[in-house]
């Protein structure tokens, strides 16, 4: 039995396996413990290793990689054509193993330990600003009830929270008062354990070198550029800037028929926090940057006459993100007059 690809479809517990030959013919089929899967890797002849890009994918590409394997980690969405007929775990495993295979397949680079530490902390802040918001929004309904309205804004409902919660008011009952108190409190919580996380990001940024010449990009500051180091690396994966503007979901999507190709909004592919970040940072650089003699704010204000300020935000991140491949990929720092003859 030579086995040249070896497909995995990963499960909690049980992962379904198949094999492949240099022809492509099914050679190979096993059910593994999840846990005995590194053993049995390790024993393996060295062969090509695919799987989908999902929980526990990266650990066992970097063992892979150990052991003299190939891994190749696929989008689930690029591998969902390949199934044959009825879907299950070992027609699964036959489709990634095919899958892999195919010469116009895009994979997904191995994140080192250091990426996915940096990339759970994003999740860590990301998921502490979720709560945060569902509490602030828990708590203007409630004051809403109770005839008090509060300005917009997170900083205004805090303030007037702290507020309520020392000198109460006329419409608040003896148990509201007690609740918005409680809640001041855990707000309190949580933006101390968000700075905290805020504080450690930028220290970790200060000491990259590729972080260090991301941030020197208007709109890019150490919340992107770490979380966008975390999820591509050196963006040696994509090609070139559009690949990765593209993968962010930064690019129109196109309904092409009989030649006529028709533009609608982005595609909203990829990673959807990072794509967040960018647009949050473009918006920065439509309106909150003071000089507007370089040539990218100039590019920018240009563009802001001729366009809704969504479509400009999105534009800005786009061209953002190109900015930011090359600075990664070449290794060289930001340069703004680059953007002259635009």
């Amino acid at each position: 039995m030579d086995i040249k690809v070896l497909g995995i479809d990963l499960g909690k517990t049980v992962c379904s396996l198949a094999g492949l030959d240099e022809a492509g013919a099914v050679v190979f089929r096993k059910r593994l413990q999840r846990h005995r899967l590194l053993d049995f890797l390790a024993t393996l002849p060295p062969c090509v290793v695919a799987m989908e890009a999902c929980g526990g994918a990266h650990h066992i590409g970097r063992f892979c990689l150990e052991k003299g394997h190939e891994p190749r980690l696929m989008s689930p969405l690029y591998v969902r054509p390949y199934v044959k007929v009825h879907k299950n775990d070992d027609r699964d495993a036959e489709a990634i193993a095919e899958a892999a295979t195919r010469p116009t397949m895009s994979f997904v680079a191995i994140k080192s330990e250091e990426q996915l530490d940096l990339q759970a902390l994003h999740r860590a802040r990301e998921r502490l600003v979720s709560d945060r918001t569902r509490l602030i929004n828990q708590g203007r309904g409630f004051l809403m009830e109770r005839g008090i309205r509060v300005g917009t804004g997170r900083h205004v409902f805090q303030k007037e929270l702290a507020r309520l919660a020392v000198e109460g008011a006329a419409d608040l009952s003896p148990r509201m008062r007690l609740l918005v108190t409680d809640m001041a409190s855990e707000l309190d919580v949580i933006n101390d354990r968000v700075a905290a996380i805020d504080a450690e990001i930028k220290a970790l940024a200060r000491t990259d070198a590729d972080m260090q010449r991301l941030m020197e990009i208007p709109g890019i500051g150490p919340t992107i550029a770490t979380a966008l180091v975390a999820a591509v690396g050196t963006g040696t994966s994509f090609g070139k800037g559009r690949d990765l503007a593209a993968w962010l979901g930064l690019v129109p999507r196109q309904v092409t028929t009989g030649g006529k190709a028709k533009l609608i909004g982005i595609s909203k592919h990829g990673n959807r926090y990072l794509r967040k970040l960018f647009i949050h940072g473009a918006r920065t650089v439509l309106h909150l940057v003071r000089d507007r003699t370089s040539p990218i704010t100039g590019w920018a204000d240009a563009l802001k006459e001729r366009a809704h300020v969504n479509v400009a935000a999105v534009a800005m991140a786009n061209k953002m993100a190109r900015i930011a491949w090359a600075v990664l990929t070449k290794g060289e720092r930001y340069r703004p007059n680059a953007m002259s003859g635009l």
